[in-house]
């Protein structure tokens, strides 16, 4: 291949690579460069045209990938968003059920949902995290996002100002510290990585040593520790991700009132004190996570707060994993296994002093199987408190509304108040109780 045909040829290539529209920077030393090398014999001009035509090879092929990849990836006639979904698809990642995007009513225009600006519900769940991220990181404003176990109510763990909003919005006592989403950085001792390894991602919480001078007072309540997990959830890792911060994250609702397992539990309770909410249907647990403090010399690990990871999941993980039975640590639960009036009244976790999970309607525990403990009410069975019910509602004159959890084979489940009331049933009591 002569000099000019080699120029030539490369150019070209190389106006194809670009669309057409080269630098002017290389058109004016592309051509000196051919004619200097032009000039050179032996060895040199040799090596020259070697590296010329690897260099039309690579090109070459280059273009030719680029248009195979054109013609036959099912992604090229996608949208921007459908991408992301297929590619999260291909890794096994779980993205959350969009919404479409339609318009909201006047009045609703206020309400807080999915991806909700100036009255639209966004289609788009990349726009909707990246917004809920500038919320975040931008104007400091605290968020609700799905988490495996609940909704949680996430600010810069990081940020004194940020967190305090938290306690605003929620009306929590300042000594209640918060969980941060955070990844821990210090060398873990044997029984943090065997509970991480089984249960982190998940619903775990685990207490790490805290310095006052990276994590803020308010966010720990002043105690020498953190509580920290790492969540499941997609849209939560998302979230994290995207604000590139660690993010303190209580459950998304008034302090005190039942945790939101939905986004519409979210808008119900702190409707008009949040902006944005992020809606990734119901969450799988349903309840809190389990917080654990394995930070005593002892070597056991202690429950300070029961939740999606059971005690039994905790022991059947040490069994697994520690051979020797002598060497697994013992799973010791707060107020079964052990007290501590030093920490009830000032709760290195939360769930441990305030009033937690607490309804708006009167909860009753109307059967046991266990003794019952020393109470100045006076015991009845079943059919008489189901008696005393029905009169309780005559009385006021309305159809009773109420919601039952039973055994299917128990007094409540065959009781007339089944018919007008949600019933959840608990299976059947086994002969053996």
């Amino acid at each position: 291949m002569s000099h000019v045909q080699a120029y030539r040829q490369l150019l070209r290539e190389l106006k194809s690579s670009a669309s057409g529209k080269l630098n002017r920077h290389i058109l004016t030393t592309f051509r000196p460069l051919f004619e200097n090398a032009r000039a050179t014999e032996g060895s040199e001009q040799k090596r020259f045209e070697y590296d010329i035509e690897n260099t039309l090879t690579f090109l070459k092929a280059q273009r030719e990938y680029k248009a195979l990849l054109d013609r036959y990836n099912p992604l090229v006639d996608l949208t921007a968003e459908e991408r992301i979904e297929a590619t999260a698809r291909r890794v096994g990642l779980n993205m959350p059920k969009g919404r479409q995007r339609r318009p909201v009513k006047a009045a609703k225009e206020k309400k807080t949902r999915f991806g909700m600006r100036a009255g639209f519900i966004l289609r788009s769940r990349a726009y909707a995290l990246n917004t809920a991220a500038q919320h975040l990181t931008i104007t400091r404003k605290p968020v609700a996002f799905p988490t495996e176990t609940v909704y949680g109510l996430g600010a810069l763990a990081l940020d004194a100002a940020a967190a305090k909003q938290i306690f605003q919005v929620k009306g929590r006592p300042a000594d209640n510290p918060l969980i941060s989403l955070l990844p821990p950085s210090f060398v873990f001792s044997r029984t943090y990585e065997i509970l991480m390894t089984r249960f982190w991602p998940g619903p775990l919480t685990l207490l790490f040593p805290a310095s006052p001078d990276v994590v803020p007072p308010l966010v720990t309540a002043k105690h020498p520790t953190v509580a920290v997990r790492q969540p499941a959830h997609p849209v939560a890792r998302a979230l994290i991700a995207l604000a590139n911060a660690p993010l303190a994250a209580p459950s998304a609702n008034s302090s005190g009132k039942p945790s939101p397992t939905k986004a519409e539990h979210v808008l119900h309770d702190l409707d008009g004190k949040i902006s944005y909410i992020l809606d990734g249907g119901a969450c799988d647990v349903g309840v809190e996570s389990t917080v654990i403090d394995g930070l005593h010399e002892d070597g056991h690990i202690r429950v300070l707060r029961p939740g999606g990871v059971t005690v039994e999941d905790l022991e059947k993980a040490f069994i697994d994993m520690i051979d020797i039975p002598e060497q697994r640590p013992r799973v010791l639960v707060h107020r079964r296994d052990y007290n501590d009036k030093q920490m009830e009244a000032a709760p290195t976790t939360p769930g441990m002093k305030y009033t937690h999970y607490s309804p708006t309607v009167p909860v009753e525990l109307v059967m046991t199987l266990s003794s019952p403990s020393s109470s100045p009410h006076p015991r009845i069975t079943g059919q008489q408190y189901l008696d005393s019910l029905q009169e309780r509602f005559r009385s006021l004159g309305r159809k009773p509304k109420l919601g039952i959890l039973a055994p299917s084979d128990g007094i409540l489940a065959h009781s007339d108040l089944h018919s007008s009331s949600h019933f959840i049933s608990l299976g059947a009591i086994p002969p053996s109780w």
